[in-house]
């Protein structure tokens, strides 16, 4: 797995330095998500813009990695059509937890 990641990404990044904003946030990693959701908690809110973070929890190996890329792949092309995400999503979620057969966790922050 490290191989695979050193080709991904450069270095390694950390979510708390960047300052970005997002509708959606994704982890594969409930420790991550809290982490993630705590970070958000604890910045001063600006702009009051909401962002959805969803966790997809992963296993670290090669084949829950594959087929996590393509359930969260698919995820998101739905999340992407749909006409209101802010209504929508907790169908959407429901729908996915019921095809897929895991459970996600999913909290709204506020920027």
């Amino acid at each position: 797995m490290l191989d695979r990641n050193k080709r991904i990404k450069p270095r390694p990044e950390r979510f708390q330095n960047c300052k970005d904003v997002f509708d959606l946030i994704l982890t594969c990693e409930e420790r991550v998500y809290d982490q993630v959701v705590e970070d958000l908690n604890s910045r001063e809110q600006e702009t009051c813009q909401p962002v959805h973070v969803i966790n997809v929890d992963i296993q670290d190996n090669h084949e829950e990695a594959t087929l996590g890329a393509f359930l969260i792949c698919e995820l998101c092309q739905c999340i992407q059509h749909t006409e209101d995400m802010e209504n929508e999503i907790d169908e959407l979620l429901q729908e996915f937890e019921e095809k897929s057969g895991r459970t996600f966790l999913h909290t709204v922050c506020f920027y």
